[in-house]
């Protein structure tokens, strides 16, 4: 999954960053509700983490122009002001979600899970496909009785592929779910993680669970 930080402390940007990152998301970061806005508009993100008080825009004007433009990525908004008055004001301007200043980083990615998973039907906790198990909650995967463990990166991957069975994905769209702005798209690194989980799922005596269509991409093999 792919998140949006925006917010003008670069320090706690930089934080949130790193955390999610180790959580096997992809993240893109914005310092100003401008580029952040932006960003927003041009890319396609499962979720926005927006901060309320920022230059040039602030994240309520941000989250109102981005509802406004039919933008309908979840929205969780950060701030210092807990009065129930600010709070009313973010959700109404059309955010999904509200947390206050300071948070543990727990609760932030607790909230980040429940936002993602509203999105839509296909946002179950369980992913099965024939005898392979992803478990979004735990991050756990099985294959019959053998436990998989996966990187980050791989478990992005997978899920991406689980949430879209039997449908072609291309590297471009596997790149866009699972790397942020910074990836080098003229690399081979794709191919790299899709080899790598080759190899940790698939018995050797059996087709690949993800099978390569020549020109196209990949599918995740129903059968």
């Amino acid at each position: 999954m792919r998140i949006l930080v925006v917010d003008d402390d670069e320090r706690l940007c930089s934080v949130i960053s790193r955390g999610l990152t180790e959580e096997g998301y992809a993240v893109d970061t914005a310092l100003d509700g401008e580029d952040g806005q932006y960003l927003a508009e041009i890319n396609s993100y499962d979720l926005v983490i927006l901060d309320v008080m920022m230059p040039k825009s602030d994240g309520l004007t941000v989250c109102r122009n981005l509802r406004e433009g039919g933008v309908e990525v979840p929205i969780l908004m950060l701030t210092a002001k807990d009065a129930i008055p600010d709070r009313v004001t973010g959700l109404d301007a059309g955010a999904d979600d509200y947390l206050i200043k300071p948070f543990a980083f727990d609760e932030l990615i607790a909230r980040v899970r429940a936002l993602t998973r509203r999105q839509a039907p296909t946002r179950a906790t369980e992913l099965v496909i024939d005898d392979l198990m992803l478990n979004t909650v735990t991050r756990r995967v099985q294959r019959g009785d053998r436990v998989i463990e996966l990187t980050s990166k791989e478990y992005a991957v997978l899920e991406y592929f689980m949430r879209n069975p039997d449908a072609v994905i291309s590297r471009g769209m596997i790149e866009e779910h699972a790397w942020n702005n910074d990836f080098d798209s003229v690399s081979n690194l794709v191919d790299v993680y899709i080899r790598r989980l080759r190899a940790k799922l698939d018995d050797p005596d059996t087709p690949s669970r993800i099978e390569t269509v020549r020109g196209a991409g990949y599918r995740m093999r129903l059968a």
